[in-house]
């Protein structure tokens, strides 16, 4: 009986524990502080509407220098084969977006050794075409990230308030899992009661069954 419950129990915790093999996309905003000297990445996401349509997509980063009024082109990105468009930025922007697929949904580059120049706006495009089976449908999205570069990092009221989050997700995760197993726990060891009560029954109505017809017949 006791193995029984350990296995039980076993088996409640692997359900628990063992994610559900499904991928998605989230669109996130970009940071948009940087340390002089240092890298920082530059996030752009655009998620497809419907995941089941094939697709394909080209992203392109422009960039705007504080106080200027034109984009000049900086980045491409085409399926395996990223280009740097300004010198510069020569060498120091780095793909970090979706790999080993035409049809990319992260479009994040990365800048190596921030300068105070790279101050200024970025814009983020995507130029997607989805494979429709009667033809094919041509979207543009355009995303903006407003960039400043500063000596000292600075903690943003954001990626705070999503550390917090995280570790009250973590402690909040962590008291359903014990929850779960004292349900597990609770609802085994009355199915457990519940069996033995039976077999109980079942071995008491066996006894009377086998109690012999003549006892308590007695001859005058």
């Amino acid at each position: 009986m006791a193995l029984g419950m350990i296995s039980l129990l076993a088996l409640c915790m692997f359900y628990i524990q063992v994610p559900q093999c499904q991928t998605g996309c989230a669109e996130v905003d970009s940071m948009t502080e940087a340390v002089a000297g240092k890298g920082f990445l530059l996030g752009c996401i655009s998620c497809k509407r419907r995941e089941e349509v094939p697709g394909s997509a080209i992203v392109d980063w422009h960039y705007k220098a504080a106080g200027s009024e034109e984009f000049i082109h900086i980045f491409q990105y085409e399926y395996n084969n990223p280009i740097i468009l300004h010198e510069n930025f020569e060498g120091r922007l780095e793909w970090k977006g979706t790999m080993g697929t035409k049809d990319a949904q992260i479009g994040s580059v990365f800048i190596h050794n921030v300068t105070y120049n790279d101050t200024g706006t970025y814009l983020c495009t995507f130029h997607r075409t989805l494979y429709l089976p009667l033809n094919e449908e041509h979207v543009v999205i355009s995303k903006e990230v407003e960039l400043t570069v500063v000596e000292n990092a600075n903690p943003e009221l954001t990626a705070v308030i999503s550390e917090i989050m995280m570790y009250v997700l973590i402690a909040v995760l962590q008291l359903w899992m014990i929850g779960v197993l004292i349900y597990c726990y609770r609802k085994i060891y009355a199915e457990n009661e519940a069996r033995e009560a039976r077999k109980a029954a079942r071995s008491q109505s066996k006894l009377v069954e086998l109690k012999d017809p003549c006892d308590g017949i007695y001859l005058e």
